[in-house]
């Protein structure tokens, strides 16, 4: 299959004859096709197929090639300072020099595929297109799943319609006669993620594993993506998105963004525990929002599919995501049980013996997981029990809240409302969350993560800031409200004291009558609270004394917390926009 379009047609070439590829195939995005590269990979030895769980695989990386590697990830701008202080930069010229030598010959003994993809339903006005080419089959059969691919793709290109470029290869030319590889990639000194907002371009090399990968995802969804946004007059922003609907049938939307670990994805697919209340998934990683005829905010999910994290999702902790890896699933650095299934930990009674992610035998004595930290599952969205039926609507849905939230053991409440939208956009700008055993670095630890975006704004930080400033101010009334949780507050001695999960639905409610104008708030220094009673805590056994502790302002607490914030936003110098920091100083007053 191929398309009467003169640019796509002529980078194609160019790419090809750089990286000499043995041949070409054009994805059609049919059930054929993928099981066609399956069965290859299966037959190869790369894939596992699963006995439990129906037209699932297993793979298994090289330990090497385990995440994102923030540390080889570049915005590369012709002004250093429009890349801004929180991402790595490289000038265009340099980059792109360094990388053409890599990519000369690199798909030597292997086939170029040609992936034409939408983020987002093909007929929305949100969406946007892409065009990857890879020489990674996995990556193909994991496009599949994660965007729409294919021929009505290419319909909806025509021959001159806009596209994004992103070239991907692994860096693993085959020689005549030489065995593969079980998982091929390049040194770590030799990856490359690197994005060029100003071209809309991206060039990955040497990593074959998730975001580095599925140039869709982060790349495209998030880094690139927040740079046309911003140009563009939209928001691309990581967050999820849920639709919550109230006993008396009354349909909310909210988009929450929150850093690693902190529940996102268990949000996402909420089992409420007040009877009455429906959670329905939109999206659980990334939302596009535009304004819509009426100038209310619209948000799409632009992904098909969900790339979760499997360690730590259990039928007590996320059942519907569960539910949906059930079938149709790509399981990768997952333990392999003897009976044919997976495992990871955290899922449930450990297995007598498995094959872990390195693919050695396992026992529970074993001193490393059976499943890798970072292990994953792709699974296409429609299969998840809780998802939305308009999570595929073009136009979206409309945002009335937006909430933002961290791990903190102390400090920060459970819940408390933004006073205006700039006070919301200053809880954005200074998200934090204490690090985890997941995390690199010392637990506990503090960490700056505004909107959850450091790893992902393709621009100046200080400049997105400045766009979300500038998008309140057109949104107008029609702004949604702003909200920041913390489900991870703990007492003195170390007890949580909130049980989280299905519970949280109980602070969504509040959000939804602050909404409705039917419950009132307090005012304290950081914000708008519940007033007593105003938390639905039925069927809850809650003590006096711990919610009291998690609706407790520190004062002391807080005023230490500004001279972490001003020397997080010292690095971004005279770009803070002023209301940033008119915010802080409105703070500290707040605090006497």
């Amino acid at each position: 299959m191929t398309l009467q379009h003169a640019k796509l047609n002529g980078w194609v070439k160019e790419v090809a004859g750089l990286c000499r590829p043995d041949s070409i195939h054009w994805c059609d995005g049919s059930r054929e096709e993928y099981d066609r590269l399956m069965k290859r990979m299966v037959e190869s030895g790369v894939a596992t197929p699963l006995q439990k769980r129906p037209h699932s695989f297993l793979f298994r990386s090289e330990p090497g090639d385990v995440a994102r590697i923030e540390s080889r990830t570049y915005i590369s701008t012709a002004n250093r300072d429009d890349a801004g202080p929180t991402n790595n930069w490289v000038a265009p010229e340099e980059l792109k020099a360094t990388m053409k030598s890599l990519y000369a010959g690199c798909m030597k003994g292997r086939t170029l595929f040609v992936i034409p993809f939408s983020m987002g339903a093909v007929d929305s006005p949100i969406a946007k297109i892409g065009v990857e080419l890879t020489d990674s089959p996995y990556v193909v059969c994991n496009m599949h799943i994660m965007t729409r691919v294919g021929t009505t793709v290419m319909e909806k290109l025509g021959a001159d319609g806009e596209f994004i470029p992103c070239l991907h290869s692994i860096g693993a030319p085959v020689a005549p006669g030489q065995k593969d590889a079980s998982w091929p990639c390049a040194p770590l000194d030799q990856k490359y993620i690197s994005h060029f907002p100003e071209e809309n371009l991206i060039w990955s090399y040497g990593s074959g594993y998730g975001g580095n990968a599925l140039l869709g995802k982060k790349c495209l969804a998030l880094r690139i993506a927040s740079a046309m946004a911003k140009r563009e007059g939209w928001m691309a922003e990581h967050m999820l998105i849920l639709r919550l609907t109230n006993p008396a049938g009354k349909q909310y939307h909210l988009a929450a963004a929150f850093p690693s670990a902190c529940g996102k994805t268990n949000l996402a697919m909420l089992t409420p525990t007040l009877p009455g209340w429906k959670c329905e998934c939109v999206g659980d990683d990334i939302a596009w929002i535009k304004i819509g005829p009426d100038g209310r905010p619209y948000a799409i999910n632009p992904e098909c599919g969900f790339f979760g994290v499997a360690p730590g999702t259990s039928y007590d902790s996320n059942p519907a995501a569960m539910d949906t890896v059930k079938e149709n699933t790509i399981f990768t650095n997952c333990a392999l049980t003897d009976d044919g299934d997976i495992w990871w930990e955290g899922m449930g009674p450990a297995p007598n013996h498995a094959i872990d992610w390195k693919g050695r035998d396992w026992t529970p004595d074993a001193k490393e997981p059976a499943a890798h930290a970072n292990a994953r599952f792709t699974v296409p969205a429609r299969q998840c029990p809780v998802i939305c039926p308009d999570w595929e609507k073009p136009q979206g849905v409309p945002i009335d809240i937006f909430v933002f939230g961290g791990r903190r053991t102390s400090v920060m409440p459970l819940v408390h409302e933004a006073y205006s939208w700039d006070h919301g956009v200053f809880m954005g700008a200074t998200a934090s969350s204490e690090t985890t055993a997941a995390n690199i670095g010392a637990v506990g630890n503090l960490r700056r993560d505004p909107f959850a975006m450091q790893p992902f704004c393709g621009y100046n930080m200080a400049d997105y800031f400045g766009h979300w400033l500038a998008m309140g101010d057109r949104f107008g009334k029609h702004a949604p409200r702003i909200f920041y949780v913390n489900w991870f507050r703990k007492s003195p001695e170390g007890k949580w004291l909130w049980p989280g999960f299905g519970d949280n639905i109980r602070v969504l409610k509040w959000m939804c009558e602050r909404i409705d104008g039917t419950v009132g708030a307090v005012e304290t220094p950081i914000g708008l609270m519940p007033k007593e009673g105003d938390l639905d805590l039925t069927g809850l056994a809650i003590p006096d004394a711990d919610l009291k502790e998690l609706l407790r302002i520190d004062a002391d607490a807080w005023k230490a917390e500004i001279s972490d914030i001003e020397r997080h936003f010292g690095q971004f110098g005279d770009r803070l926009p002023a209301r940033i920091r008119r915010q802080l100083d409105d703070l500290r007053k707040r605090l006497g």
